[in-house]
């Protein structure tokens, strides 16, 4: 096996296992967020209940109830965002590797002689260089999305 081709492989493994560390990490911050939905969800119903019970309390304590309340819903509006910012990054993840995929396959195709190459190799080799294009295609998508929502945050 000549050094580049190690290289090459290595460098992929790599890639491959940054891609899959990502997605745990991406994952575990879904399951964080889900678990604060819930209890940000139990304290908005418990400030709910006592301002429309609490009939009699003081003024300052319903306005008290009341910033806590709307504290709550922008910590729950903030979430949603990042959560939907996880979601686009968990795209980006599956067609980065989709693309990886779609790249060894061409590899493979283009390292082989031209002479060697059947009718079907070069059908072939066309297909994937068009799934790739619409890959890449698709990042683009995504990345614009994330652009734009960026900007209309600021």
């Amino acid at each position: 096996y000549p050094t580049w081709k190690r290289t090459l492989t290595r460098r992929a493994r790599e890639a491959q296992m940054k891609r899959f560390c990502k997605a745990q990490a991406i994952q575990r911050r879904l399951e964080e967020i889900e678990v604060t939905f819930s209890e940000l969800e139990q304290r908005g119903i418990k400030l709910e209940k006592l301002l429309r019970d609490e009939g009699g309390t003081p003024a300052d304590q319903k306005t008290q109830w009341m910033n806590q309340l709307l504290y709550l819903v922008q910590k729950k509006n903030s979430l949603m965002s990042e959560e939907s910012d996880l979601m686009i990054a968990v795209q980006e993840l599956k067609l980065e590797e989709q693309q990886w995929q779609l790249d060894q396959k061409l590899r493979c195709y283009m390292n082989k002689e031209e002479s060697l190459k059947t009718p079907e190799d070069r059908v072939a080799e066309q297909e994937i260089l068009v799934q790739l294009l619409e890959v890449v295609n698709k990042r683009n998508v995504l990345i614009h999305i994330q652009e734009e929502k960026r900007l209309s945050e600021l």
